[in-house]
């Protein structure tokens, strides 16, 4: 079953609590090659990530609370979703989807 991760249309990124990179799909070691693909694996992501990012990603797992942005890079539009991971229902890390959206999106507003 974990096969479907490796051909998501998305990039999943893994960390752990102590925000070591755990697991990257393909399309994240893909996205990442340039930093360092696959030599990330086991990387804190310190060494990767502002201040500010890292500040955030604390609070995720501090609280529990997902954050959810849109992003530009390179002509491409992102969403960006990061949300914490449990094991035994303690926050054991976060995971981030990071998917490429249309520039125009449609929006439903259902009942």
């Amino acid at each position: 079953m974990q096969n479907w991760i490796e051909n998501f249309g998305a990039a999943i990124t893994v960390v752990d609590k102590d925000l070591v990179i755990a697991y990257m799909n393909d399309k994240a070691l893909s996205a990442f090659e340039k930093y360092g693909g696959r030599e990330l694996l086991g990387r804190n992501l310190e060494g990767c990530h502002s201040e500010r990012s890292m500040a955030i990603m604390r609070q995720i797992l501090e609280t529990g609370e997902p954050h959810t942005y849109t992003i530009e890079k390179g002509g491409i539009k992102k969403l960006v979703h990061q949300a914490p991971w449990k094991k035994g229902g303690a926050t054991a890390g976060l995971v981030e989807f990071s998917i490429e959206i249309p520039w125009e999106l449609e929006h439903f507003a259902r009942d």
